[in-house]
């Protein structure tokens, strides 16, 4: 079997660890027949699709999607998706309760190791999200053309999200049910001006003409909407751009939620949104509120995607401690990217460190500290391997770890240095159940801390993401 090979009607069996999906490869020849494939992309269990082969293992076969051929029995159309299948949401047209299940496979298959280090594994039912549809407060729209000899298309001026196992090529929706009605509706605005202005959406290849990104960031308890319409400055035909001033002048006039609007400034030949940034109508920022704290959220601002969920994790975060204990507790914040969480536990305990290595967010949780009259928190802008290093040869002490790691990994160096705090407790909470499985099985392999409860959250509905709270006590 070679790679670029096709492999016609594979039965798609399950979500499994990584984030792929398993399925088997059915043959005539006994040698290959029942060979296990892993399954890049967004697919759902029980359809049955075409796949092409990235590699070919001896034991196993990694492969993408090509195309469905048949349709999973538990798809069902939702019923305020008037698009169909969308990227970023692929899994819109599964009955929330059936995606319920295949996360909670997920944390099942991820943590399968785990239990034998911990045969009494205590994972918790998943919290479902109270909010299914319309939760995201931040999305990112590119333009790009669609070209494509296959499906005989030339579109030219397309708005949305890239397609589906084909990142080169947008397709144009005017909707998502991922964002609020009001974040659609300006949406569409923005999307209706560039189309009759017969400027060029900018070509990714070619490098060059004008329209490149939407972003909106839209509050959820306060309403306050953010636009940034990057654009490249340097194109030839654009001798000024007070018809963009203009517009969203009368944008923000029609539409009094919208606070603030940037120009990305964007002549980068990566494919980025955020580039050299100019505020063009009124804040710098917008306002959200969770539970009891106000923080503003800049252009850069690292937060959490669903704000209506966050405060549901963060009291899951703060039920993990008793908060009896935290007043007299040194917290120490790993990967405070986000920021927000620890900003609870400050009004509860008696310091919190946060440790973070992007500067803009550190900058940001500093002014959003200031803004809320927390003085018992310190930012500190590094890498965490190197913090706690430091941190430990001062004899600095911490009460209690809270780790937030993104998405990719923990670095390894930091693991031992985390050990060596010997802190009651370690809250992980991970947003990515294949890194949290190897980050838990060298705590328990290298220390005497127990997993006492393992509690995933949902706040992702219509993905495949899913965030779970670990506590881990020493014995």
């Amino acid at each position: 079997m070679k790679k670029n090979e096709i492999l016609e009607n594979i039965l798609v069996e399950k979500l499994v660890f990584g984030g792929k999906w398993f399925a088997r490869l059915k043959s005539d020849n006994k040698d290959i027949d029942g060979k296990a494939i892993f399954i890049s992309g967004w697919v759902i269990p029980g359809s049955i699709v075409n796949l092409r082969i990235l590699k070919s293992r001896k034991d196993y076969i990694d492969a993408q999607c090509q195309e469905v051929v048949k349709k999973s029995p538990i798809e069902k159309s939702h019923p305020n998706n008037i698009f169909g299948d969308q990227a970023w949401s692929m899994w819109v047209n599964i009955p929330y309760e059936e995606q319920l299940k295949i996360k909670s496979w997920q944390i099942e298959e991820a943590l399968f190791h785990i239990k034998k280090l911990e045969p009494e594994l205590n994972i918790k039912p998943i919290v479902p999200s109270p909010l299914v549809d319309g939760y995201r407060n931040k999305i990112e729209f590119s333009f790009w053309k669609y070209i494509s000899a296959k499906e005989h298309k030339a579109e030219h001026f397309n708005v949305w999200f890239h397609k589906q196992w084909e990142f080169s090529k947008i397709e144009d929706f005017d909707w998502t049910i991922l964002i609020s009605d009001l974040a659609n509706k300006v949406y569409k605005e923005i999307k209706d001006f560039a189309a009759s202005s017969w400027y060029p959406v900018y070509d990714q290849f070619d490098q060059k003409w004008f329209f490149r990104h939407i972003v909106l960031r839209q509050a959820f308890f306060t309403n306050q909407i953010m636009i940034i319409f990057s654009i490249n400055h340097k194109f030839e035909w654009v001798q000024n751009l007070d018809f963009l001033n203009i517009f969203f002048n009368d944008l923000a006039k029609k539409y009094p939620e919208i606070k603030s609007i940037y120009l990305s400034l964007n002549d980068s030949k990566a494919d980025v949104a955020i580039w050299k940034l100019e505020l063009i109508y009124w804040e710098k920022f917008i306002e959200e509120e969770l539970l009891w704290i106000t923080f503003n959220i800049s252009p850069k601002s690292f937060f959490q995607t669903n704000s209506y969920w966050a405060e549901k994790l963060y009291s899951e975060v703060l039920d993990q401690v008793n908060s009896k204990d935290l007043k007299d507790f040194t917290v120490l914040d790993l990967y405070g990217w986000t920021w927000t969480i620890w900003m609870v536990f400050a009004s509860h305990s008696k310091k919190v460190i946060s440790v973070e290595l992007v500067k803009d967010a550190s900058e940001d949780g500093k002014e959003n500290a200031i803004k809320n009259n927390i003085k018992n928190m310190d930012f500190v802008n590094a890498k965490v391997e190197e913090f706690l290093g430091e941190y430990l040869k001062k004899w600095e002490k911490a009460d209690l770890l809270i780790i937030d790691p993104p998405r990719a990994w923990m670095h390894p160096d930091a693991l031992p240095n985390i050990l060596k705090f010997k802190t009651k407790n370690i809250i992980y909470v991970s947003c990515n159940p294949a890194t949290l499985s190897r980050d838990l099985a060298y705590i328990l392999q290298n220390s005497d801390y127990k997993i006492m409860s393992i509690t995933p959250v949902d706040m992702f509905p219509h993905t495949p993401h899913i965030e779970t709270i670990v506590k881990l006590e020493r014995v």
